[in-house]
């Protein structure tokens, strides 16, 4: 899911000392679906794990499906977007200049460093190179809204690093994992344009055009990316099953790693550039909540199925980690209140 309740969740940050509901009312069902497919999504992602490599000859045939898949995913992103996303961005271009800098750098920098770390086999390191070079992550916005962050800055910046992707992601994925296979950053240019950028435009364009309809809908985006992504997930796990049991510590260890230290470096980022404690969580999910949707889809596309092991891992754990640390900083924020 990326940002299916931006639309509902991109309004002013409560600060340190203001009731949430102030400026995040709880009434609102897009608000209320929203969180609850954040916290159900990592079962529904487990299930469809779990049939993956239980099934996998169901879906096997659906590999070639996975770009359709992602793309009604980022249509959902662009249904839930605005102009208004776009103006944030000119109104605060340090901000969010700075949370670009730091989740291009940090997440795939952390990539290549935990894929030579851990001597991953090539397959595996370039599938975890390639999550930490995929725009930012698909829950991250309603995340950093859960964690009492700045919502507006979380939207600014996964706005922009999605848009951003097709000219970022190859050329970084070439860089960092061309040592271990080879990549076509041209291609994956293309395939990029085609499953995310055209998509989230096409969306976009229908929410400036049938708006009013569309917010009758709002509160079912999150559901229907949610289940998307889950089919991925079978999909990819289907895909690698074979390879699952011998690989699948070493995948759980690189993305556990691979995530938290994102969160964390994400954090540090924002608090030494003095952006605040809103701010700072804001960046904390910005960096460490990738678009794994994505990397699973070009994985699959340019490499293999075992490949895209990390991304479709990385979908189910980087939900459950970003529903903690979100809980348990809104946990600081209410008692320094």
């Amino acid at each position: 899911m990326h940002g299916p309740a931006v639309a509902a969740l991109h309004r002013p940050v409560p600060s340190e000392t203001e009731s949430p509901t102030r400026s995040a009312p709880e009434s609102s069902s897009t608000d209320r679906a929203a969180r609850l497919a954040v916290t159900v999504f990592p079962v529904l992602a487990l299930v469809a794990g779990a049939l993956g490599l239980l099934l996998p000859d169901a879906f096997a045939d659906f590999k070639t499906d996975v770009p359709y898949l992602l793309g009604i995913v980022m249509f959902c992103m662009g249904l839930t977007m605005s102009l208004g996303d776009f103006k944030g961005v000119a109104q605060r271009p340090w901000a969010v200049g700075i949370g670009l800098v730091a989740h291009y750098v940090i997440m795939p920098g952390l990539g290549w460093l935990i894929a030579n770390l851990l001597d991953l086999s090539p397959q595996l390191a370039a599938g975890v190179i390639l999550v930490g070079c995929a725009p930012s992550g698909t829950a991250s916005n309603v995340v950093t809204y859960l964690a009492r962050g700045d919502v507006a800055l979380s939207v600014s910046v996964a706005t922009v690093s999605t848009v951003l992707a097709p000219l970022v992601t190859p050329p970084l994925t070439l860089l960092l994992a061309g040592e271990y296979l080879p990549v076509d950053a041209g291609s994956m240019v293309t395939d990029i344009l085609k499953t995310v950028l055209l998509p989230v435009v096409a969306g976009l364009v229908v929410r400036l055009l049938f708006g009013r309809y569309v917010d009758r809908v709002l509160s079912a985006l999150p559901w229907l990316s949610a289940l998307t992504v889950s089919v991925i997930v079978a999909v990819v796990v289907a895909g690698s099953a074979a390879a699952i049991k011998s690989a699948a510590l070493v995948v759980l260890l690189a993305v556990v790693l691979h995530n938290g230290l994102g969160l964390a470096l994400g954090y540090g980022a924002g608090k030494a550039a003095r952006l605040g404690k809103p701010a700072s969580r804001a960046m904390a999910f910005e960096v460490g909540m990738q678009n794994s949707g994505l990397a699973a889809s070009l994985a699959t596309a340019h490499f293999s199925p075992l490949a895209a092991l990390p991304a479709a891992v990385f979908s189910v754990w980087h939900n459950v980690s970003g529903a903690l640390v979100a809980a348990w900083m809104s946990y600081r924020s209410r008692r320094t209140a």
